[in-house]
């Protein structure tokens, strides 16, 4: 894997030098992260099990599309880039709508986190078999008990999302 190149900022989201990413997870250094969250018709959320390759969270359920922001990009450039790289969606003129942001901290990894909404779309995805093991359709009220259930199941910043932000998200998607 080549070791890519991140903006380190500060706790004010500014970029303060450039690191290899191996050397900004090791020394937890702040950076950036983009979600997407892509939802049907019915107002189910598509969610991606991370593949078991990955370095942080391998095989815990995640957002939709999620990835680093690159070294000189913008958060709406990574969204579009990783939606290309994980689910296979080059488009870009896709709509997509900002959400939210997270703030960074131990839960997402000391990523602030620029939360996108897409949809309601319903496929077909091409996933990335490095980036994501499978993809599923599912009810809020159904995440809502599977997350209480087992919450070892998703990653740390997902669950973040979820527990603070469900009624944002839910507004959104328009359930």
């Amino acid at each position: 894997m080549v070791d890519e190149t991140f903006d380190v900022v500060d706790d004010q989201d500014r970029v303060v030098a450039q690191a290899p990413r191996r050397e900004v997870h090791a020394k937890k250094l702040l950076h950036r992260a983009v979600h997407v969250l892509i939802h049907n018709e019915a107002g189910q959320l598509f969610l991606q099990r991370r593949s078991l390759i990955k370095d942080t969270f391998p095989g815990c359920w995640d957002s939709s599309c999620s990835g680093h922001v690159d070294a000189g990009e913008n958060y709406l450039t990574a969204a579009r880039r990783e939606l290309g790289e994980e689910l296979g969606w080059r488009d870009t003129t896709l709509p997509l709508r900002p959400l939210l942001k997270l703030s960074a901290s131990p839960e997402t990894g000391y990523e602030f986190i620029e939360i996108f909404v897409l949809g309601p779309i319903s496929g077909p995805f091409e996933l990335h078999p490095e980036e994501i093991s499978e993809g599923r359709w599912i009810a809020p009220e159904e995440l809502d008990a599977w997350l209480k259930k087992s919450p070892a199941h998703f990653a740390s910043a997902f669950r973040l999302l979820w527990q603070y932000h469900r009624a944002v998200v839910l507004t959104a998607i328009g359930f």
